[in-house]
């Protein structure tokens, strides 16, 4: 939130998919362990900001523009933040059990950005900048998930409002007609939606992802982002690796949790039992103290584990373990 690469007009900063929509995400949970009655000074600022954003919708420039990032830039930015906001206040109102206003004005933009026609109708304009697993071409169906998961937690049964079916209705056949090309890592995402939203995966497709997801798991009881996203899911090569990282394993555990199989209670088990031994860090010798995060690494490039956009994935992870080890 101080970060200067992050500020935006207004006042007001982006948020991302590696560490400020993650943290909206996970950081209630702990709530409950730490005897914390009302969001940290953190949660707060960053809550306000999304809202202040979606009041000052029509005032405030896009994250990124055609005129300083590219062509596409301003409708992908758009259609990204509308679907995050939607998703950080749906999420925050459903322990509420109400549906603010700021949410509503949310979702509104969501539906309003929604592409209508052509091939991807249904979806949402999103962030490409060649950056796995959440900036690239193909990511466009993860935030597509999102915006499902969205619908399906908005309290105060958002979801029956007669004005929003024609746009769920797109919704839905585009996640039904893009499903078979999608990564396991993007399926897995749909599958955490379709626990909150009916109708979303047929039974069959539910067993068979599971099945994939269990396949997918290391000896270790850990799960590898490499095993669940696409090699073709950007431009360049993808920096491979097999060991069981943070963020793969919270994910899946996650998924598999809130999927309530019986087939997959064994995995869950051993997911939360490397979660549960795997909270370190990076460790090394410039490092002063014990250090409570999970780790992944970059799949685009090598960076310095000890930089902001270093530790990017290592944000994400940390959330989702939380998340598989609270919920």
């Amino acid at each position: 939130m101080g970060w200067s690469g992050a500020a935006r007009d207004q006042g007001t900063f982006c948020f991302s998919c590696h560490t400020a929509v993650p943290y909206a995400l996970a950081r209630p949970s702990l709530r409950t362990a730490l005897a914390e009655a009302a969001p940290t000074a953190a949660e707060h600022q960053l809550m306000e900001d999304v809202r202040q954003r979606v009041r000052l919708w029509s005032a405030t420039r896009p994250f990124y523009t055609d005129q300083r990032n590219g062509p596409g830039k301003s409708a992908q930015s758009r259609g990204t933040e509308a679907v995050l906001s939607a998703l950080m206040l749906a999420w925050d109102d459903e322990r509420s059990a109400r549906l603010s206003a700021e949410t509503r004005a949310a979702l509104e933009h969501m539906w309003a950005v929604q592409l209508s026609s052509g091939p991807d109708s249904g979806a949402w304009a999103w962030l490409d900048f060649d950056l796995a697993p959440w900036e690239v071409p193909d990511a466009q169906y993860y935030g597509a998930a999102l915006a499902a998961l969205a619908v399906g937690v908005a309290p105060q049964d958002y979801r029956s409002l007669p004005q929003i079916q024609d746009h769920l209705q797109l919704l839905r056949e585009y996640l039904a007609r893009n499903y078979p090309a999608q990564s396991l890592h993007h399926r897995l995402v749909l599958l955490w939606a379709s626990t909150r939203l009916e109708g979303l995966l047929a039974s069959e497709q539910r067993q068979a992802l599971i099945e994939a997801a269990l396949r997918a798991q290391n000896p270790d009881g850990g799960w590898s982002l490499s095993a669940l996203i696409s090699p073709s899911s950007r431009r360049g090569e993808l920096l491979r690796d097999a060991v069981s990282d943070g963020y793969a394993t919270g994910l899946v555990t996650l998924v598999l949790e809130q999927a309530a199989m019986p087939r997959a209670l064994e995995a869950v088990r051993h997911g939360r039992s490397w979660l549960v031994r795997n909270q370190r860090g990076h460790g090394g010798l410039w490092v002063r103290g014990q250090e409570g995060f999970w780790v992944t690494h970059s799949l685009n490039k090598r960076r310095n584990p000890s930089s902001n956009v270093g530790l990017f994935m290592s944000d994400a992870a940390t959330a989702y373990a939380v998340l598989a080890l609270t919920r």
